[in-house]
């Protein structure tokens, strides 16, 4: 993962790069979590949320996609509550 100012670019498992624009990160139970979406805060997107899976060893932050439903709907309460003074609107 390369991290820019706002924006993270992850390689994808068939060695292409994705970029996402960071909304919001959090950190709960000493894991952190980011908010990102595939559209500039102007422009409607996909939001998807990350959670880092890196080791001490690894040298830049790996993240992987939430994608089990309980985890995913205890984020999304979580970051809806983060964003609400933003002008976001999250949908589940």
């Amino acid at each position: 993962m390369n991290n820019k100012e706002g924006m993270i670019s992850m390689l994808t498992d068939d060695g292409s790069m994705v970029d996402f624009f960071v909304l919001e990160e959090t950190r709960i139970s000493g894991k952190n979590y980011l908010l990102v979406t595939d559209s500039p805060e102007d422009e409607d997107g996909e939001c998807y949320i990350l959670k880092d899976i890196s080791r001490p060893e690894d040298s830049e932050a790996v993240y992987e996609f939430v994608e089990e439903d309980g985890e995913l709907e205890f984020l999304y309460r979580i970051f809806n509550e983060l964003v609400s003074d933003m002008d976001i609107d999250l949908m589940p």
